[in-house]
């Protein structure tokens, strides 16, 4: 994934739901963009000045035609609601990645189970899995029809995908649909809080719980927000020797803001990766949603929206 921001144009934008439009973006110059892999997403710099990150969900084989799917959020911050009010075709953005924090692994056979916008990240893997020969199986929640985007794309898959609107069927079985994979399935999904965490609880049961694999969109109800962080005070250096003092209830994010020094963020709670910042050395109080077991300790990186210092010091790469 490339750091550094491009400028791409937005193609064309359509409604997908009632709720949700797909936007398309393109070189401005009519060239190939970089290549993705499903799960993949990338940040985009709006015009009004938030950054928001979205995952891509047209085919990775398109190179001119990025697609993105944003839901208007009534209770958001801003970016849904700009997106959805002042995006036109012609607009210039810059963006940055593409960036792959849900990868689509390898496996004998796959479950792919995405609720409302979920389905963004989740359509690209299922067409992976189709387009291999790997045996798979969908299951796309939602409110309503209406609510649901990219319904047509989904109902063309074939009798291996299952749509189940809630209106019209009530909740779906989904306990039973999980209780048990079948041995060599791993079990990708993408939506709400509370479908994630059904998902989860019922893993812990599996003979293998790392076949579960997720994406957020929002934090977990009981993560540590950016701001009201808790525990101790330290002080964060950064590799010219600047020293900030981070206070017991500041994160270190809002401490560098503080003092003058600002890092590229958007979430500030620790799932979205665009604040991963790396450590010359310190002992990481890990918070974020987003580093594996190995990742954290291994020790070279962090959130600093979230995440913490164990002892009295951290040396940022900043």
């Amino acid at each position: 994934m490339s750091n550094e921001f491009f400028d791409v144009e937005v193609r064309a934008m359509r409604t997908e739901s009632d709720c949700v439009v797909s936007v398309h973006l393109e070189h401005p110059l009519g060239e190939d963009l970089p290549d993705w892999d499903p799960g993949s997403h990338i940040d985009v710099l709006l015009p009004n000045g938030i950054l928001r990150q979205y995952s891509l969900c047209s085919g990775p084989d398109e190179a001119r035609d990025w697609r993105l799917g944003v839901l208007r959020e009534p209770q958001g911050r801003g970016g849904s609601a700009f997106v959805h009010s002042e995006l036109v075709p012609g607009t210039k953005l810059q963006v940055r990645g593409p960036r792959n924090n849900f990868p689509l692994l390898s496996a004998e056979k796959y479950l792919f189970i995405a609720g409302g916008i979920g389905i963004t990240a989740i359509l690209p893997m299922v067409r992976d899995a189709a387009r291999k020969g790997i045996p798979w199986r969908l299951l796309y929640l939602g409110r309503s029809r209406s609510s649901m985007a990219f319904l047509e794309e989904v109902q063309a898959l074939g009798g291996n995908a299952t749509v189940h609107a809630h209106d019209e069927s009530g909740l779906y079985p989904l306990a039973g649909l999980v209780a048990r994979p079948e041995s060599g399935t791993r079990v990708y999904a993408c939506g709400p809080q509370g479908l994630l965490d059904m998902i989860e609880q019922a893993s812990e049961d599996w003979s293998d719980p790392s076949a579960y694999h997720f994406e957020r969109f929002v934090a977990a109800v009981d993560a540590e927000p950016g701001d009201k962080s808790g525990g101790s005070s330290f002080v964060v250096e950064l590799a010219d020797g600047t020293e900030v003092e981070v206070g017991a209830e500041v994160s270190i994010l809002r401490a560098l803001e503080d003092a003058g020094i600002n890092q590229l963020n958007s979430c500030r709670e620790g799932i979205c990766g665009t604040c991963e910042t790396g450590v010359i050395s310190g002992d990481i109080d890990h918070r974020d949603s987003l580093l594996s077991a190995e990742e954290r300790a291994a020790g070279d990186t962090m959130m600093i929206c979230v995440s913490r210092c164990k002892g009295l010091r951290l040396i940022l790469d900043l």
